[in-house]
């Protein structure tokens, strides 16, 4: 499946990517990493991606929504932005090489954006569980992009 989803022409503000956030991030990913934390009241995991441009590894604090035994939905949501965030298209440029981490569990996952019916029973399942989802897709006129993890 492709990773197809054009910036839209509105939405709120991105999170910002200053020296705050970053440091947020950080202590957010490394209490994911030792304990297996929720964030904001929902489950969160440490979503690392191959840079598109620079071949690095990427880190970032993602939230997250079981979908089986060795499944996980991700959403990119970049919280209701225009833009999708880096993460998105790291992973659109090597949905093969993308690794989660929660708690002391470290797992390889292979990538696939999710459409239509797929993504209509996924994106329901989600704005139930964490009503702020729908929120973030109101804010903008991008559909928000579902992705569905799947462990190797």
């Amino acid at each position: 499946m492709s990773f197809d989803t054009p910036n839209g022409t509105r939405g709120a503000r991105q999170p910002g990517a200053g020296p705050l956030m970053r440091w947020m991030n950080r202590f957010v990913m490394n209490r994911i990493r030792r304990k297996g934390a929720k964030t904001m009241g929902m489950n969160a995991l440490v979503l690392t991606t191959v840079g598109r441009k620079t071949g690095q590894p990427r880190s970032t604090p993602v939230s997250y929504f079981a979908d089986g035994d060795n499944s996980w939905l991700i959403v990119a949501s970049a919280a209701g932005a225009p833009k999708n965030p880096a993460w998105y298209y790291n992973i659109a440029a090597h949905p093969d090489r993308v690794q989660i981490e929660m708690g002391n569990r470290r797992v390889d996952v292979t990538a696939a954006q999710l459409h239509g019916a797929e993504r209509t029973r996924a994106w329901q399942q989600i704005t139930e569980t964490a009503p702020r989802f729908a929120k973030y897709g109101r804010q903008t006129d991008r559909e928000l992009p579902v992705i569905r993890l799947t462990g190797l």
